[in-house]
């Protein structure tokens, strides 16, 4: 399918071209400086723990800035309106104010250099070999529907194949992050991050212009198929698949906003590197609480384009009316910007985009890196080296993480909603493991025999209810049968674990402080005051409540 090549075609000009190389020359010219600050293994996987906490703020939203987020979520709103919402104020929020609150204490404080690495220090190697091998090829996959998209950016502007798209955008990821390591990314995402801004915002601006404004767009979406509903975000039925309103909800707030949330905010890597790499503990616990922020906004500058285009595009409209032709809900975004856009702005939607898509899979890649590194190769392979060895074998595992998510990037190439893709993923993978990690961090009772086998229970799961559902056995359309997948998963890791544990021998509570909560003392639970963190602005659970106030607020106003 990659030999296929897009329908769609951007009338760029010399303007575009110009802004667009601009823009590559500052992603190559970060990837040189940061190489220069890359001395050890540390300064390249975690960029020596240096970093403020506003840089690692706007990273850690910049790396889930990527196609699932910029290509999925439009493609949601274009298929399901403002429900949408839920994957940021129900799906992401809470979860993250929660890492930042309650969870980085533990990993930061406990100097761990990855998530899985936690996994091994509270249940042993078996439950962290699984940890580390189910993390791996998650982002081989996820970094394959980052570079689809990247090279459909690219085969929609220059016209290449898709897999000539696919070799060009990979090289230019490869380049950078293979330079500079996570200092290259995180710098790079905060770039990117106002980029993708700059970009967007203009576009749903001119969107809501051209269909006479916020009423025009509600009066449109009520007269097209999916009515007025679809510009409510509760219940949801569309996105959770259940008829039933109660169901619709308890799915949402359970299996999205607390299995598949919490699962991957909360022991997803690829964020949680973002903050390991700050400063100190507060700046770590203020990382995804300052990135909070712009995350409850940025359905505004996503979703409502997806909307937009969905009643304004008339090929979208049509497939949207009876199922069929040319496009895909996934193209939402370039129609609009193709329908909408002078050249110049055109130029600076579509580095945006790029931006977005690199941000993704860079942010893939470099915690990709990491976990083979240090918690496979280095725990289980090739023991025992120099540190430059590591830092040598991280650069070729790059290239090699590469190479794979060219070959991923041909199964995202078969989704219509990448966001259908991407949340069977999360089911199989975040879901059981959030069990098991926030079990075993809250019961000191649990043991490390279970630690593993309720992440492979939990696991197997998720995977049999996809099963059942691509069988027809169960009929949730949308993207329901994730949502029910990662509840089951949930509630089986948790009753394995349980009477696992229950029947073997746990650890003694000397070995368990610093990774169980009621067995670490207050003051390794909260950071020690450094010079500068005294306001009230950089105070973690004051800024997490300031959140909280306002993602409720806008559950409110668009409910």
């Amino acid at each position: 399918m990659l030999a296929l090549e897009s329908i769609l075609r951007l009338d760029a000009t010399a303007i575009d071209y110009i802004i667009i190389a601009t823009y590559f020359v500052f992603v190559l010219g970060i990837g040189y400086l940061a190489k220069r600050a890359v001395s050890n293994s540390l300064d390249f996987f975690l960029s020596g723990r240096s970093l403020p906490a506003w840089v690692t703020g706007l990273a850690f939203i910049s790396a889930n800035l990527g196609a699932i987020e910029i290509m999925g979520m439009s493609a949601n709103g274009a298929q399901y309106g403002m429900p949408t919402v839920h994957y940021f104020w129900i799906g992401a929020v809470p979860a993250m104010l929660f890492l930042g609150v309650v969870m980085m204490p533990f990993y930061y404080g406990s100097k761990v250099r990855s998530v899985p690495e936690f996994m091994l220090r509270r249940f042993g190697k078996p439950a962290h070999l699984v940890n580390a091998i189910s993390f791996a090829v998650a982002q081989v996959l996820i970094a394959g529907v980052n570079l689809f998209l990247l090279a459909t950016i690219v085969n929609v502007l220059l016209g290449w194949p898709i897999w000539v798209s696919v070799l060009a955008a990979a090289a230019i990821v490869l380049s950078y992050i293979t330079l500079g390591g996570l200092s290259a990314a995180i710098y790079n995402e905060v770039l990117q991050f106002f980029v993708i801004v700059a970009a967007l915002l203009p576009l749903t601006l001119v969107g809501l212009h051209k269909v006479g404004g916020w009423e025009g767009l509600v009066d449109k979406v009520s007269a097209s198929p999916g009515g007025a509903e679809q510009m409510s975000a509760w219940p949801g039925n569309a996105l959770s698949g259940f008829t039933s309103d109660f169901l619709s909800v308890i799915g949402l707030v359970f299996g999205l906003g607390f299995v598949l949330s919490f699962g991957y905010w909360t022991t997803n890597f690829v964020e949680v590197q973002r903050a390991m790499a700050s400063k100190n503990m507060s700046a770590a616990r203020r990382t995804p609480i300052i990135g909070s922020f712009p995350k409850m906004f940025i359905p505004f500058i996503v979703i409502i384009p997806g909307i937009i285009a969905a009643v304004l595009v008339p090929e979208l409209a049509q497939f949207k009316a009876n199922g069929s032709g040319e496009v895909t809900y996934n193209d939402a975004l370039l129609l609009l910007m193709r329908d909408l856009l002078p050249n110049g702005m055109l130029g600076l939607a579509i580095t945006g985009l790029l931006a977005s898509f690199m941000a993704g899979m860079a942010a893939n890649l470099s915690s990709f890196n990491t976990v083979m590194t240090y918690d496979l190769i280095e725990r289980y392979i090739v023991k025992e080296r120099s540190d430059d060895f590591y830092l040598r074998t991280g650069r070729w595992i790059t290239v090699a993480g590469t190479v794979i998510a060219i070959g991923t990037a041909a199964i995202a190439s078969g989704y219509s909603n990448l966001m259908d893709y991407l949340q069977q993923l999360f089911s199989f993978f975040n879901a059981p493991l959030f069990a098991t990690f926030i079990l075993g961090m809250f019961w000191k009772r649990m043991t490390a025999t279970a630690g593993w086998t309720g992440l492979v229970s939990g696991t197997a799961t998720a995977i049999l209810v996809f099963i059942l559902s691509e069988n027809g056995v169960i009929d949730l359309p949308g993207q329901g049968a994730s949502f029910v997948g990662a509840g089951a998963a949930f509630v089986v890791d948790i009753l394995v674990s349980v009477l696992v544990s229950l029947a073997t021998v746990p650890k003694r509570d000397s070995e368990l402080t610093g990774l169980v909560y009621s067995l670490t003392p207050k003051e390794q639970r909260t950071e020690v005051a450094q010079a500068g963190d005294e306001g009230w602005y950089r105070k973690p659970v004051l800024l997490a409540g300031i959140s909280l106030v306002l993602v409720i607020a806008l559950n409110i106003a668009f409910g």
